[in-house]
């Protein structure tokens, strides 16, 4: 497609549009935060700061995760604001080597369940101080990395962004991405372009799928092997999904995108949080311990704006640390379990339990879009929208995710006996269900 090429040949453009979102993105994020907090009666439409919160939180955010469904890491590439900044400040950085530590495969998984726990703690998507917090916190970090390692690198991106492995995941389904001809590039075939700056620091020659591109579109056209082209959705997985290199991939999709995902969406209209809070605050009560019953922590460690009737004791920040955790390791070691112990039973290796296991993309992708869309939904119906439509929306949102999930395991099952292929799409249906009754719970159990 002629569309890769035209990026490359209008670089300039794209950078011009990064400076552009870096702008509204520092607009979106500042203003609101020097602002007084909203009264009871605003709305989007007459106050500033709920107006910021829609557009990030209500828009951006879950448009950002369908744009990486539909179009690879476009956005990280193109568009993303902290990734320009960090390359920015590479650029004119010390240009050190990125050293061994960084390198280590678990910091994207860590950092989204870090970053994910602490966002739940201190509200970051209903105050705009907390989202400051979090995200410019981000920001300056990833300048910070870029300002000391690399030379016009997106050393923050590759190894330690907070979103980055989410990305990788969802990428993975995206019918778009650039295909490398390792034969023609070995060939080195004209036109000799100038060698493209893959700030992301991909061996371009061996790339496969969408999954660590950045779509930027600085390679497109290089020895001729480099192209835009369309793909089927399900070949990332079904093709290249035995990589031996794919534990954290699998390890962020079970635990971070679908476990503590759900609970840090759920946790608000939980009846086993209520539960568990419950039987923590008599427990404490019956032995005279008073203080974690106290709303005294200042907003940056938990919730705190009195004002609004919105404060977390001690005992909440601790309550809701532990249903995210137990979200994350019940649910996600559960669906691992499962999975695992099919695939012995059929006679396969790990490596194909976990392939299987990337089946689930689909409906990780479709439980992230409907809990961050939740937020929008809040706000609209906070204008006196009734929005009739948004529950089957929903219904065939996860309708269609678990049945995707199910047509990847029968394609990744293929080549198995009948037996063995019905067992194991017995337990990826199973799996599928325990993520839906999770959702279903959220949605319509009220």
């Amino acid at each position: 497609m002629q569309a890769g090429h035209a990026m490359r040949r209008h670089a300039l453009v794209i950078r011009r549009l990064q400076w552009a979102v870096v702008l509204f993105y520092c607009v979106l994020l500042v203003i609101p935060a020097l602002l007084p907090l909203p009264p009871a009666e605003a709305g989007i439409l007459n106050n500033l700061t709920l107006l910021a919160q829609f557009v990030f939180w209500g828009l951006w955010w879950p448009f950002v995760l369908l744009s990486v469904l539909l179009f690879g890491r476009l956005w990280c590439g193109v568009l993303c604001p902290e990734g320009a900044l960090s390359e920015w400040a590479s650029q004119r950085g010390l240009g050190r080597g990125t050293p061994r530590w960084m390198r280590w495969g678990g910091w994207p998984t860590l950092a989204f369940l870090i970053t994910t726990l602490y966002g739940q703690l201190i509200s970051v998507y209903d105050y705009a101080q907390a989202a400051l917090l979090i995200l410019g916190g981000s920001t300056l970090a990833a300048m910070l990395v870029g300002f000391l390692y690399g030379r016009g690198k997106r050393v923050w991106c590759r190894y330690l962004c907070p979103v980055s492995g989410v990305f990788g995941l969802l990428a993975k389904l995206a019918p778009l991405h650039f295909h490398v001809d390792e034969q023609r590039w070995r060939a080195n075939a004209p036109p000799h372009l100038p060698p493209p700056n893959c700030a992301p620091l991909l061996d371009i020659r061996r790339m496969r799928g969408a999954s660590a591109c950045h779509a930027c579109g600085r390679c497109s056209g290089q020895r001729d092997a480099v192209q835009l082209i369309a793909r089927s959705s399900n070949e990332e997985i079904v093709l290249y999904g035995n990589n031996p290199d794919n534990l954290w991939e699998v390890r962020l999709l079970l635990y971070g995108v679908i476990g503590l995902a759900m609970g840090a969406f759920q946790w608000t209209v939980s009846p086993w949080f209520i539960s568990l809070k419950q039987t923590m605050a008599e427990w404490l009560v019956a032995r005279d311990i008073f203080w974690p019953l106290e709303a005294n922590a200042p907003w940056w460690l938990l919730t705190h704006y009195p004002q609004l009737n919105d404060a977390f004791t001690w005992l909440d920040g601790l309550a809701i640390s532990l249903y995210l955790l137990a979200a994350s390791v019940l649910l996600g070691g559960g669906l691992q379990l499962l999975i695992h112990v099919s695939s012995r039973l059929a006679g396969q290796t790990p490596a194909f339990a976990r392939q299987l296991l990337l089946c689930l993309i689909p409906l990780g992708a479709a439980g992230l879009f409907l809990g961050l869309s939740a937020t929008t939904v809040k706000l609209l119906r906070y204008e006196g929208l009734a929005l009739l439509w948004v529950q089957p929306t929903r219904a065939t949102l996860l309708g269609a995710a678990i049945s995707w999930c199910l047509w990847l395991s029968w394609r990744v099952c293929t080549t198995l006996p009948a037996s063995r292929k019905a067992a194991l799409l017995l337990s990826m249906s199973l799996a599928c269900s325990l993520i839906g009754y999770g959702w279903w719970l959220q949605f319509w159990s009220r």
